[in-house]
């Protein structure tokens, strides 16, 4: 029997539209400009945490188009183009995401701010987020640098501790051990997601601030430590609401930060991603001080409407064999 029916009624649909009236609000208040950019792209993230949807044999082109995973490469062109602050609320897809947190379809929230440092960036992301969830919001709000994190809850250091330290942090056992291997970064995500993020209160906002190098990702890194990033993210309880960063604007660092993520690809045996050539040919225009975040509607509602569960936010949650 087919399933027609929506995944949730009016008043979820009633609680997102009011939230989405509170962020524009927002938005509105700090002068920002909503923009809309194409889901369909020739070119894809090459980040190898996200995997894109890929469209083959299309009749309006010879090579294969992918459905972003966010706006992020066309806002930043809108930024080098001359745009003033920007915000964006799209829909985005992201291939092998699917669960009580994750849908390969759900709604992004993307904005930039120019001339932002990282704790300006920051305090901008936790005004949305209370602006968004009004009185659902936390109250308190914990700052933590990645590194002391780490440190203070495991005793490991995140950028110089052994493999070997990190694997018995995470009590891996030896099938664990193989299936990691010595990619250091998988070891702190996991130790992130599972010893660390579990400990956060979902009374409060927690901020990680300056992840490593090796995570910067599209950060800058830290003028003032190489080691780590610009680059931040904000929890509720283990559950991840934002992830920002102060942008890195040289582009002969990203063209080899791509590279480097497409060896990465590689050695992982994924498929490489075509460079985007029109961001990189943005950042050699010239991308202005900026600061970004990407932030996930479901996942506000999700708080704010109290269910641990995307599906419970959404009109019609993803079904693969619908």
């Amino acid at each position: 029997m087919t399933h027609w029916q929506p995944t949730s009624g009016p008043q979820t649909a009633a609680s997102r539209a009011d939230m989405l009236r509170r962020i524009r609000a927002h938005f509105d208040k700090a002068a920002m400009l909503e923009v809309d950019t194409p889901a369909l792209s020739p070119f894809a993230v090459s980040d190898t945490q996200i995997e894109s949807l890929e469209i083959c044999g299309s009749a309006v082109s010879s090579r294969p188009l992918y459905l972003h995973t966010s706006p992020e490469f066309c806002l930043k062109r809108l930024l080098a183009a001359g745009y003033p602050d920007i915000f964006s609320i799209c829909r985005v897809f992201r291939d092998g995401e699917s669960g009580k947190q994750h849908q390969p379809e759900f709604t992004l929230i993307e904005w930039y701010r120019l001339d932002f440092s990282l704790q300006a960036i920051i305090d901008d992301t936790v005004a949305v987020i209370r602006a968004a969830l009004a009185a659902a919001a936390p109250s308190a709000l914990q700052l933590h640098d990645y590194r002391a994190l780490f440190i203070d809850a495991l005793g490991v250091d995140p950028l110089d501790a052994s493999i070997a330290a990190l694997a018995d942090a995470a009590n891996a056992d030896g099938t664990l051990r193989a299936a990691i291997g010595n990619a250091r970064d998988d070891w702190l995500d996991l130790l992130l997601a599972t010893r660390i993020a579990p400990s956060f209160s979902t009374e409060t906002l927690t901020v990680v601030r300056h992840y490593p190098a090796s995570q910067a990702a599209l950060a800058r890194l830290c003028p003032a430590d190489s080691q780590v990033a610009d680059r931040f993210e904000i929890f509720s309880g283990p559950v991840e609401l934002a992830n920002g960063y102060v942008e890195l604007t040289d582009a002969r660092e990203q063209r080899q930060r791509i590279e480097a993520d497409n060896a990465n690809r590689r050695l992982r045996q994924r498929r490489e991603r075509p460079v985007d050539s029109a961001l990189l040919a943005a950042l050699e225009h010239g991308l202005p001080a900026c600061a970004g975040v990407a932030m996930g509607l479901e996942r506000l509602q999700m708080l704010h409407d109290k269910t641990d569960d995307i599906r419970n936010v959404i009109t019609f949650a993803f079904e693969a064999d619908a």
